[in-house]
């Protein structure tokens, strides 16, 4: 099980991914992508599936036509951990590869 951010180390969220927001009321942080399409989200999300499947940590995502939205919580610690950092950095990273 890993552990739970602590508060100084959630400090610096903001400033290493300033566009992940925290959700109110869960320990996670959540983030909105666009695309210029259904098609373009979609391979977006095939990518971060493959991400995700070789970290062995799911997002909780929802999509419709070209935004997904990603929230990330490490459900067995109870809360935000490194393993969310991580994959949000990779899904910034993957996020940047299409729209650039």
């Amino acid at each position: 099980m890993k552990t739970v951010l602590t508060s100084l180390e959630r400090k610096h969220i903001h400033t290493e991914m300033p566009s992940w927001e925290f959700v109110d009321g869960i320990d996670a942080i959540h983030k909105n992508f666009l695309f210029k399409d259904f098609k373009e989200a979609f391979g977006f999300m095939a990518q971060v599936a493959d991400i995700a499947e070789e970290m062995n940590h799911h997002p909780e995502w929802f999509n419709v036509w070209n935004r997904v939205e990603i929230r990330l919580s490490t459900h067995d610690s109870g809360g935000l951990t490194q393993l969310d950092i991580s994959l949000a950095k990779r899904i910034d990273e993957t996020y940047s590869s299409i729209k650039n």
